[in-house]
């Protein structure tokens, strides 16, 4: 596939209701998302402090105890009601929680998984 350094990764995903992503964040990248059809939203959070382990509920990237976050914003995604796109932060905890049948369109700058 050549050197993808500098470059856009851009991946076309179909999530079914029900579709279970873990909280998670890029650290070294924003993610852009186009939803082309369907309906869903893209949920943000702040990660509280584990009171009983008392250190980091999550592995870097990913949430390891999901208990441990708080929800602080909700955005919708519904072509049909003119609500196309959203630009996640760097390093925003984040998932998303699908209500029908969609298909979307993410891009993030570097390589795919890193």
């Amino acid at each position: 596939m050549g050197n993808c350094e500098g470059k856009m990764i851009r991946l076309s995903n179909k999530l079914e209701v029900g579709t279970h992503v873990p909280i998670h964040r890029h650290l070294k990248t924003s993610e852009t998302v186009v939803c082309l059809e369907g309906c869903l939203d893209w949920v943000f959070y702040e990660e509280l402090p584990n009171l009983d382990a008392g250190g980091p509920v999550h592995d870097g990237e990913t949430a390891a105890d999901e208990s441990c976050f708080k929800e602080v914003a909700r955005f919708r995604l519904c072509p049909r009601e003119k609500l196309y796109g959203i630009q996640i932060p760097q390093a925003a905890w984040h998932t998303v929680e699908v209500h029908e049948p969609s298909t979307i369109l993410e891009a993030k700058d570097g390589a795919y998984g890193k």
